[in-house]
């Protein structure tokens, strides 16, 4: 969608629509994990799931504050037409969100005996958590591939394709939940699993589709090089965003 033709309000609300039901999406997708476990696993998988569904909330905010950061550099440099500084700038981010989720993703697996003490889990929970975090964490690379390219083609003036492919995590999580949960009897780990395959349907397939539909703005060749005032570009936008997102969300956690 080209974001700087046709009356103002139509083309804002075209582009702000599928956000908007993405978010609601992702309520229904939070309900459905709810109502499955709790139906089908009892009281104390519910809470178990809940807690730890609170803090990987608070992981996906920092990913997807960084990359709605990096969404406004990519945003710029489109509109600047500068297709040589939107490359790198796409070089950086990528790198820049890689590292903070392979970061994050040392730093849960170390942690999580601390993390499951500040979080004050009551001891008959902290099986239950073990095991629903062991697998959920798993799927930070999957947020970290769905919320870079959701941004970048946001940032491209194409907010459709995203809400497409949260829809279909969405509808995936909940038949792979009932599945594993409730016929093959898999537990908190199950409904884990089930969450972390759609993470990663969504995201190595908007990642596919990016790279058949906009082959252009990932062909990086010789001039394209991963430069260090890129990064700290791209970080200067995205840890306003980042932090912004993850303080509510801390606030939920604590």
């Amino acid at each position: 969608m080209d974001l700087t033709k046709g009356p103002i309000l139509k083309t804002m609300l075209w582009f702000a629509i599928p956000m908007i039901l993405g978010d609601l999406l992702q309520q229904c997708y939070n309900i459905a994990d709810t109502i499955i476990v709790g139906q089908f696993l009892g009281a104390n998988a519910l809470a178990a799931v809940g807690s730890a569904f609170s803090l990987m909330t608070l992981l996906t905010s920092i990913l997807l504050g960084l990359a709605m950061g990096s969404g406004t550099i990519f945003s710029l440099r489109f509109g600047q037409k500068d297709e040589k500084g939107l490359k790198e700038d796409i070089l950086a981010s990528f790198a820049l969100l890689l590292i903070v989720t392979i970061l994050l993703n040392i730093l849960v697996y170390a942690g999580m005996d601390l993390i499951i003490w500040l979080l004050r889990t009551p001891q008959e929970l902290v099986s239950l958590m073990k095991d629903y975090l062991a697998v959920i964490f798993s799927g930070l690379f999957g947020i970290f591939l769905y919320n870079y390219f959701a941004s970048l083609l946001r940032s491209l003036g194409n907010s459709f394709v995203p809400l497409v492919f949260l829809a279909i995590s969405t509808l995936l999580n909940i038949a792979l939940d009932l599945w594993f949960v409730a016929g093959l009897h898999l537990g908190v780990g199950g409904a884990a699993a089930a969450t972390v395959i759609s993470q990663y349907v969504s995201g190595l397939g908007i990642l596919l589709y990016t790279k058949i539909h906009f082959s252009d703005f990932l062909a990086f060749h010789g001039k394209v090089k991963l430069y260090k005032f890129r990064i700290q570009e791209i970080f200067k936008f995205s840890f306003l965003t980042c932090l912004q997102q993850s303080i509510m969300n801390l606030g939920i956690v604590a």
